[in-house]
């Protein structure tokens, strides 16, 4: 037998195996909404303690998000931080349907500065003049669309839309926007105020809510490790991985969501009005 063909079984092999190493110990690409990340970090964490397989953890607004792994072809794991994301996610074909998993819920509140300098209580409070309010910017952040939402199904998008004064490019920038008091009131998720002493949280009106929201992940089309990916997944809906959703504030099961809007939907997806970028300026 010729060295070569001694070589060749041994060569085969030794890729073999170092694919199999790579499955297991390789890494995983995920985008994901703001909304998320507290958990997201420390679950990324302890999966690679557990596991050795490294997380890489890109945070935007959900839209944001969902256009770069769009434009760059890339990207494993998509979690954005409202149902209307993903929808559109799937209708791209960006995602398997079949892996599409729901991590943690999410409730939309009124944030103020801390003391509430301007007594805001309700969601009309809003619209009085002399409040100034910022939300997300609708065409690319969860909280964004789901402002309009709420505001437009209450009757109140033309009368507070003269006081949004900023669009933020993303949660964490609203929660920032409030706790600086840059503004007197930012439409945000609850997790939003975690860790925040600086920041009050105003509960809305159960029937004011018409849609709660849940962050989600899926496997997406161009996931070049889909076993580590899909572990992963699991993970984040494991006993362990709800554990820590639920030490950052997360809500975990959609009854305990629906204490805060009984009658509202979960999922769906919300299409802006045709007039809102007029109604904002």
């Amino acid at each position: 037998m010729t060295l070569t063909k001694f070589l060749l079984p041994i060569t085969i092999l030794l890729l073999f195996v170092g694919g199999c190493a790579r499955e297991e110990t390789g890494t995983v690409t995920a985008f994901c909404g703001s909304a998320s990340k507290p958990a997201l970090e420390e679950a990324a964490a302890t999966f690679e303690q557990e596991t050795g397989i490294r997380v890489y953890l890109n945070f935007g607004g959900s839209g944001t998000m969902l256009s770069q792994m769009k434009l760059g072809k890339s990207g494993d794991i998509y979690l954005p931080a409202s149902p209307d994301y993903m929808s559109l996610a799937e209708k791209d074909g960006i995602v398997a349907p079949d892996s599409m998993t729901i991590v943690a819920y999410l409730i939309p509140v009124i944030l103020v500065p801390a003391g509430n300098p301007k007594n805001i209580k309700t969601l009309a409070d809003l619209a009085r003049p002399g409040v100034t309010v910022a939300i997300g910017n609708p065409e690319a952040v969860s909280i964004g669309r789901y402002a309009v939402e709420i505001l437009e199904r209450n009757d109140l998008l033309d009368e507070v839309a003269p006081n949004i004064v900023t669009l933020a490019e993303n949660v964490s920038k609203l929660a920032s926007l409030v706790a600086l008091k840059s503004v007197d009131a930012v439409l945000a998720w609850h997790v939003s105020a975690i860790d925040l002493d600086t920041v009050e949280i105003i509960y809305l009106e159960p029937e004011q809510i018409p849609r709660l929201s849940y962050i989600s992940g899926a496997v997406t089309r161009f996931a070049l490790n889909v076993a580590s990916s899909q572990k992963f997944l699991d993970f984040l809906v494991s006993p362990q991985g709800q554990d820590i959703f639920r030490k950052w504030g997360y809500i975990t099961t959609e009854s305990e969501a629906r204490k805060f809007a009984p009658g509202a939907w979960i999922g769906g997806e919300y299409r802006l009005p045709a007039d809102y970028q007029s109604l904002l300026k």
